[in-house]
This record gives C-alpha cells, structure tokens and sequence, in this order.
C-alpha cells in the first residue's frame, strides 16, 4: 500500500530553497564547499537524509537559523538521500551548476523562493519524492506589458544586458 501525502517546506520569506536527490553521505561536506566557493556571500543551511546505515539527518551550513530550517524541511520529508538547502544573500541561479556538478547529486527537484509542497510517496520501506507544486497555477498568458517587465526586470537585476 502507498501513501500520497504533500509536505510544505517552509522557510523564511528572504530566503530560498533547493531540494534535491543525493546518493551518498558526503554530499554534506560536497554541497557545503560548492555553495561556500561559488556565492561566498550566500548565508545558508542544508541538511541530508542519510537512507542507510543510522538513517541520519545530517546537516551544515554557515547560518546556524538557515541549518535549522533546513533540518526542519528535510525530517519534515523524511525521504532517504533527499537534501535539502535553505539560501539566503544569494539566488538558485548562482549556484545550481555547481550543485548539478556535485558528482553524487542525482536530481534537483526545484529551486525557488515561492509557497512550495513536496509530493511524497510512503510505503513500508520509506517515503520518495514524486513531485514539486512550485508556487501558484497561471492565471493567463503574458501580453506586452508583462514582456516588457520582464525584460526590464531582468535588466535591473543584471542577469541580461
């Protein structure tokens, strides 16, 4: 028998969140060195649950708030090799190819700063991620105004010339 429950991750409203599948225990100090080396202004916290052995939440992170809300997110999932960062001072954008490049890291799930829930599957063994509901559904299709915010939008942050 399967269970279909959702999880809503929560963390702080400056704040975003990557959630992710790892395979193997090191992906702590992996994922720690690579956020650390590419945003170095970037405050964060991640935690790893180990699916074997002790069956931990192993956790990190240079924002002892951020580590515990990333700790929070990840016993809240409960699914094995599942990580979970919690980012701050910096967006996905500056670090999702060198999490992606992490050689242990299997999947990234999303990457975002809006209402999140995480689909998950429970059966005798444990529990797995099936899904992602990343924010709200559309509510239209963009017309000339929105093209032009978002073009400008992407201006002013400096992330297009």
């Amino acid at each position: 028998m399967i269970e279909i429950k959702s999880v809503r991750m929560e963390f702080p409203a400056d704040a975003n969140i990557i959630v992710g599948q790892s395979h193997f225990i090191k992906t702590v100090e992996d994922l720690y060195e690579a956020v650390a080396a590419t945003a170095p202004q970037a405050r964060f916290g991640l935690a790893f649950n180990e699916s074997s052995g002790a069956c931990l939440t192993r956790f990190d992170g240079n924002d002892p708030a951020l580590q515990e809300v990333a700790v929070k997110n990840a016993q809240a999932l409960a699914c094995g090799h599942t990580f979970v960062l919690v980012l701050a001072a910096a967006y996905p954008i500056n670090v999702l190819n060198a999490i992606r490049n992490v050689p242990e890291v299997c999947s990234i799930f999303c990457a975002t700063a809006n209402p999140v829930e995480i689909v998950v599957a429970e059966s005798g063994q444990g529990r797995g991620v099936l899904g992602v509901i990343d924010g709200e559904s559309p509510k239209g299709v963009e017309g000339p105004d929105g093209i032009a915010w978002r073009h400008d939008l992407l201006r002013k942050i400096g992330y297009k010339r």
